[in-house]
């Protein structure tokens, strides 16, 4: 019996075209670029990949589920790039962008690695770090503004700049 793009064949796309066309459509419609359409057709297959291989039942719709996970997908992209915008408005306003006073692209490349690890650091730690190496707040200072005990600073500070080492180190900026 001819797969339907749900079964579990071993060499067989797992998305019939009609459901690729589908998913095609419902990532152009959620505002996802004409470029992307086919990395964001692939993230639906790797997915549906994902869930065979974590032994989870199929979808009984593959075509629905494959739209669901698409709609998901263009909200992620859309996400995405409103975080790329506001990463480069703050580093805009910081004036990181003129290659004169900060030295260049390398310069550029480290603020926009820094910004890209704050953003992905927990509110709680981007907070303390900001305040101690941004306003230049002491501990004690920043415990006192916050209402924290100076070891949850402390902590959240360490925490904090071990995450941003471990990104620049693996972003190979440092």
């Amino acid at each position: 019996m001819p797969s339907s793009g749900g079964g579990r064949g071993g060499g067989a796309d797992p998305l019939a075209p009609a459901q690729v066309s589908r998913v095609r459509a419902v990532l152009a419609l959620g505002g996802v670029p004409y470029a992307d359409l086919p990395d964001g057709v692939q993230q639906v297959r790797l997915r549906l990949l994902e869930r065979r291989a974590s032994g989870k039942e199929p979808p009984r719709d593959v075509g629905a589920w494959a739209a669901v996970v698409a709609s998901n997908l263009a909200a992620d992209w859309h996400r995405e790039r409103s975080r790329r915008e506001r990463t480069g408005a703050r580093l805009a306003a910081l004036k990181v962008w003129s290659a004169e006073s900060q030295g260049g692209q390398e310069a550029r490349l480290l603020a926009l690695t820094v910004a890209d690890g704050l953003d992905a650091l927990p509110e709680a730690q981007r907070q303390v770090l900001v305040l101690r190496f941004y306003a230049d707040l002491t501990v004690p200072q920043i415990a006192r503004e916050l209402g924290l005990p100076e070891g949850t600073v402390k902590s959240r500070l360490h925490a904090a700049a071990k995450a941003m080492r471990s990104r620049l180190h693996t972003d190979e900026v440092v």
